[in-house]
């Protein structure tokens, strides 16, 4: 095609537009196995609000605030969608997008926060969600940006963020003003608490572990393209899967329930 038929068709030439390495061809298929990955966290989620309302309708007695299972089960559930935070951040920046399209996201995901603590107030006005998942993902995301580019420092930074989260303690951090740093000596009364110390830690790990599927051409996920599709379709769609499951949950019990 010569130049001026490429004006005349909007394109530009060539030279003008940098080439795309081999590494960013990734296929459909591969980016899948992660939208799969995302899927069965919602899953997981789902088991755990699932039961967490039950009790909410004393339908059982289960103790998620001391019971170590369901602490477990909830620290798998959070690491799983903030390290898959730092991989989509790699995959985002692979893809070509620009910071207009980062922020945008990151407006959207702070609205979905406030509209969680908003919702949240209305059921447990006593212990609302004040830094919960989505306030973390919104606050860490920005902080890891920068260093998408820079896995090792990155992978380094992640691991100290971890382990000073886990190791340190201060009275100073058990108010409410500076909870969401991290650092506290108690966990705060509230429904959802994941502080960035040591949970931005884990996205900063993601990011290591995005440039590590990259270089291996994303193989270890490339099974998981092969998953159910709903699972895959509700991983491509887990910001507006997570805002909604919970009204409906909560919904279906009340009907029910009968309350």
């Amino acid at each position: 095609m010569s130049r001026r038929h490429a004006r005349r068709r909007g394109g530009s030439p060539s030279p003008a537009k940098p080439p795309v390495d081999a590494a960013r061809r990734v296929s459909t298929a591969r980016i899948s196995g992660v939208d799969a990955l995302r899927g069965a966290a919602l899953c997981l989620m789902f088991v755990y609000h699932f039961s967490f309302d039950l009790r909410f309708y004393r339908v059982i007695t289960s103790d998620f605030e001391h019971d170590a299972f369901w602490l477990g089960f909830r620290a798998v559930i959070v690491a799983s969608f903030m390290t898959l935070v730092g991989i989509s951040l790699v995959l985002s920046d692979r893809a070509g997008a620009t910071a207009r399209h980062f922020w945008k996201r990151i407006a959207v995901i702070a609205a979905c926060a406030v509209a969680a603590s908003a919702g949240s107030y209305v059921l447990f006005p006593r212990t609302f969600i004040f830094f919960g998942i989505l306030h973390c993902i919104a606050v860490a995301s920005v902080l890891a940006w920068p260093l998408v580019r820079r896995p090792r420092l990155a992978l380094g930074i992640g691991i100290a963020v971890i382990v000073a989260g886990l190791a340190y303690s201060n009275p100073l951090f058990d108010t409410r003003a500076l909870a969401w740093v991290g650092f506290t000596t108690y966990k705060p009364p509230t429904e959802d608490f994941v502080p960035l110390f040591p949970w931005a830690g884990v996205v900063l790990l993601g990011i290591a572990a995005g440039h590590g599927l990259v270089r291996m051409a994303f193989r270890p996920v490339e099974p998981l393209a092969n998953a159910p599709r709903w699972l895959r379709f509700i991983g491509r769609h887990s910001l507006v899967v997570y805002m909604v499951h919970q009204p409906i949950l909560l919904g279906l019990l009340w009907i029910v329930a009968g309350r």
